[in-house]
């Protein structure tokens, strides 16, 4: 079983929002800074995050996204189906035809598996996500990384503006 990079981006732009989600809406060219993620595709994620009702945003000067229930009750399930991400380790898609139209022996092992990922991705909260630790320090890091990137661009422009 592979999560794509769609969930796990979708996973990564949210825990972000719930990070950064205090005060003012977060916007996605922010959260594409940190995650070092395409700005198009983040914009396609939030708008299935949206309608999916995980999200809210706000048009105009200081506008961006929040996250729209708190970050306790929004689980990584909840973030990756919004986002329509099959976690699927059958080789059939569960329509038990595995094996020349027919189920295989081990059918049933995936479909167990399935059920174990749904279940654990289904008890894990953003909120809980935000208050450990090491997600806190990579938050912090990536914070500064993303500081010091727009300070040197900035400084890069002004210098090649006055050349």
């Amino acid at each position: 079983m592979k999560l794509t990079t769609k969930g796990r981006y979708a996973v990564n732009a949210m825990l972000d929002l719930a990070l950064h989600d205090t005060n003012s809406p977060v916007t996605l060219a922010d959260i594409a800074k940190r995650q070092e993620i395409s700005l198009a595709y983040l914009e396609q994620l939030f708008a299935k995050l949206k309608k999916d009702g995980l999200v809210s945003s706000a048009r105009g000067p200081g506008g961006g996204y929040r996250l729209k229930r708190p970050a306790l009750v929004i689980t990584v399930a909840d973030v990756i189906n919004a986002v329509d991400e099959p976690v699927d380790t059958t080789r059939c898609g569960g329509q038990q035809n595995c094996q020349s139209d027919l189920r295989c022996l081990t059918h049933d092992l995936w479909t167990d598996l399935n059920n174990h990922i749904s279940a654990f991705l289904s008890g894990v909260t953003l909120g809980e996500l935000v208050q450990r630790n090491n997600v806190k320090v990579v938050s912090a890091r990536q914070d500064v990384d993303s500081s010091c990137t727009f300070k040197l661009m900035k400084r890069l422009d002004k210098h090649a503006s006055v050349h």
